[in-house]
């Protein structure tokens, strides 16, 4: 009883939905005002002091195992589920244990780093291009109406990106992380920029040499596989780093924009795309197990102290986060049209962990959990850019 009761006053107190509540022992229980939204369903009993030993981890593992599910509601309930949850997170952090966003100590050797991207990004070229855009590009996209479709926004946004950076005929660009080299391959073709792209997965750097090759580039773009640590003291007139500060670790972060600043060239610029918090950094302990290993999630004054303590001068900022939302939601249907495809190789647990990757994250967003930041940047007083920001429309 003990256990039923806590739930009670957690659902009580802590969401600002209406909805019904299954509990393991086949009684039901209303919640809120209105006419339920979806039912909350306990297959199994979660004990409170599991719960409260680690929740993210405990909860998120219950909804893989079907301790937990959700019935009705629509194909993004759980993302909404998980919004409010967060708007009203105040509930919840009068217990410390409750906090999403846990300190946790990670390292980040070339040798680890390399592992935690593979884990991750090596799944296999595959499956990401089932729920993916066309250009495979994995990170928040840009929407310039409401109704502009995925495949429309992710070229919105590397146009976006390298409008921002003012790139022109003839300069070199670098991309720190280059993903499946989306922003290289336009850097080249559309900017006339000689473009290198970096990346510590072994399927990406396959996919990007083979269409290297394919489209007769090799004069124009190159690909590495290494970690930027290792890159040589090549001086870039531009880079970009985009969904990639989120994988050096709260411990590198100095290190990371040591190395822009090291590798640009006097006045040269660089933009970094990354999700971000508005207060304070951490890690998700869910997250870090099953879906980025190592990720940490830099805070704002800590993203702008690194930039500002190595010789980077930061001349421009702007939240994207109702776009990486918009973004995931997109993703979010992608991926439940392809399930008859994915189950083919994939196991249920699976799914249900990534389906809650997704709507977990696009709730983050939706609520302003968290954040997604562009910064620009110089090496050093740039005088010589445009006085406003209409060029990087």
């Amino acid at each position: 009883m003990l256990t039923k009761q806590f739930y009670k006053t957690v659902f009580k107190n802590a969401f600002g939905m209406s909805f019904t509540v299954k509990y393991w022992d086949g009684t039901t229980e209303n919640y809120g005002k209105n006419t339920p939204d979806f039912t909350l369903v306990f297959n199994k009993e979660l004990p409170v002091k599991e719960v409260l030993s680690d929740p993210s981890i405990i909860l998120g593992e219950a909804y893989m195992d079907k301790k937990i599910d959700l019935e009705g509601g629509d194909e993004l309930e759980l993302e909404r589920v998980i919004c409010t949850a967060f708007e009203h997170s105040q509930y919840f952090m009068k217990n410390h244990k409750f906090g999403n966003f846990l300190p946790k100590k990670l390292t980040h050797s070339k040798k680890e780093s390399k592992k935690y991207i593979e884990a991750h990004y090596d799944i296999g070229n595959d499956f990401y291009k089932l729920w993916l855009d066309p250009s495979m590009t994995y990170s928040g996209a840009y929407f310039k109406t409401e109704d502009t479709s995925l495949e429309q926004a992710q070229i919105d946004k590397v146009h976006h990106i390298l409008n921002k950076l003012n790139l022109k005929n003839g300069e070199t660009f670098l991309d720190i992380g280059c993903g499946w080299g989306t922003l290289i391959f336009t850097a080249a073709k559309e900017y006339g920029a000689t473009s290198t792209g970096i990346t510590l997965s072994e399927e990406q750097f396959d996919y990007i040499s083979e269409k290297i090759k394919a489209e007769g580039l090799e004069d124009k773009v190159t690909v590495h596989l290494m970690d930027y640590r290792d890159l040589p003291s090549e001086a870039f007139d531009k880079i970009s780093s985009v969904g990639m500060v989120e994988h050096v670790g709260k411990e590198n972060l100095s290190i990371y924009f040591k190395t822009i600043e090291r590798l640009l060239v006097p006045k040269g610029e660089a933009l970094i795309q990354g999700i971000t918090g508005q207060k304070k950094g951490g890690t998700n302990s869910f997250f870090e197990k099953y879906i980025f290993p190592g990720g940490y999630m830099p805070g704002l004054p800590e993203m702008v102290t690194s930039i500002t303590e190595n010789n980077l001068q930061l001349v421009d900022l702007e939240s994207l986060r109702r776009h990486y939302q918009k973004t995931l939601e997109h993703w979010t249907k992608n991926f439940h049209e392809q399930l008859p495809v994915i189950r083919q190789t994939k196991d249920e647990r699976f799914i249900r962990m990534w389906d809650l990757y997704l709507q977990a994250s696009a709730g983050s967003f939706a609520s302003g959990h968290i954040d997604l930041m562009q910064y620009l940047m110089t090496k050093g007083t740039n005088n010589d850019l445009p006085l406003t920001r209409e060029y990087m429309i």
